[in-house]
């Protein structure tokens, strides 16, 4: 796991350990660490607090130009809100840990030109994996889903 992948890992386990949900992420320019964020909607009663949201926001304001040459990592394929967002900025490229769990915008960010590198990272998967068996209906709720007999969200 590269370092921007364990800070996006390491804020998962951060949010897990405070009843959230176990997803991370990390904004690395130039190679460093700026930001990291995790999922905090559960914690703070959000409904946008998504883990890319808060690292955005820990973030801060910076120019367009810091954005460019931006890399986002997150532990899980991130949400149409996230990829929105990551549209937005103009960050190139994203690195995500593990889309099994959930599938979410990586398409559209490759056909918008982000490069995306999907890595199947074990312990990302393992960790998100957990929670959704252990607390589906969050989940469900975490990611949108209406129904979930109708085949969305839960594993």
């Amino acid at each position: 796991m590269d370092a921007g992948l364990e800070a996006a890992f390491s804020a998962a386990v951060r949010g897990a350990s405070e009843g959230g949900i176990p997803i991370g992420s990390a904004l690395v320019i130039d190679g460093k660490v700026v930001a990291t964020g995790y999922n905090r909607r559960v914690q703070r009663g959000s409904v946008v607090l998504h883990a890319e949201m808060d690292c955005l926001e820990a973030a801060g304001r910076l120019p367009a130009s810091e954005y460019a040459r931006a890399t986002l990592y997150t532990t899980l394929s991130p949400c149409d809100m996230c990829t929105g967002a990551v549209l937005l900025y103009g960050i190139p490229r994203v690195v995500v840990g593990e889309e099994r769990t959930f599938v979410g915008g990586t398409a559209l960010l490759r056909d918008r030109g982000v490069h995306v590198e999907v890595v199947d990272d074990p312990a990302c998967e393992r960790l998100l994996a957990g929670f959704v068996r252990a607390h589906p209906q969050l989940w469900n709720e975490d990611i949108g889903v209406i129904d979930p007999d109708a085949g969305g969200g839960a594993l």
